[in-house]
């Protein structure tokens, strides 16, 4: 029998690769939409997939969306939003900090724990987290609200690791990618590290703990 993914975020970018690499390999999977009106790529992937509707930032949907899935192998959550990142800290403004704060860092750990007892005992929960998330590797500065939103991901899925010893769980680093929220002169592209991305995810299947990896496998210090 099949495998079963749910990718939180999937209408475009990082997202609706991961989906596609998933189902190229065999798996179902069940991608989520924040606007169900509007037709994105993951609609035209067809075949293993299907097409739910979520917005994160709406616990509501989140408890609705629970009732409408089946039990889950992967559960990844792909979640990311970006302001000016020459803006310092001290500089940016109370909306700003808000609507990344929860986007990034809040809403995935919502979704998370309102899903988790969907997910196999044997099977894999993981987030989008960036090598900007990583403090030790923090020497340049610049987009600095994002790179504390990531950190934040980083800590609260730590706090819930040590709540859930038993889980397999994985802070993925995706590499600095040619996407809408990396821009065009990131060094690598979608179709270069999305497999070793998926490589990643479901080699950390069935081991308990978290991990924080990059796209090659490599431990990212926190």
């Amino acid at each position: 029998m099949s495998s079963t993914a749910l990718i939180v975020g999937a209408s475009r970018g990082l997202g609706h690769a991961i989906a596609a690499e998933l189902a190229d390999r065999g798996w179902n999977v069940i991608g989520t939409v924040r606007d169900p009106s509007k037709h994105t790529a993951l609609h035209d992937l067809g075949g293993r997939v299907t097409v739910e509707q979520l917005d994160i930032n709406e616990p509501a949907q989140i408890a609705a969306l629970h009732d409408r899935l089946p039990d889950l192998d992967l559960l990844f959550v792909n979640a990311g939003t970006a302001v000016d990142e020459q803006t310092p800290i001290g500089e940016v403004s109370t909306e700003d900090f808000i609507g990344v704060m929860v986007t990034n860092a809040l809403s995935p750990m919502r979704v998370i724990e309102g899903l988790d007892d969907l997910v196999a005992p044997d099977g894999l929960i993981g987030a989008m987290s960036s090598g900007q998330g990583s403090i030790t590797n923090n020497t340049k500065g610049l987009r600095e609200l994002y790179r504390g939103s990531k950190a934040a991901l980083n800590m609260f899925l730590r706090s819930y690791a040590a709540r859930q010893p038993k889980r397999a769980l994985l802070l993925m680093a995706p590499g600095w990618i040619r996407t809408a929220l990396g821009g065009p002169d990131a060094p690598f592209t979608i179709e270069e590290n999305v497999p070793r991305i998926v490589d990643v995810l479901l080699a950390k299947r069935g081991t308990p703990g978290l991990e924080y990896l990059d796209f090659r496998g490599t431990t990212v210090p926190w």
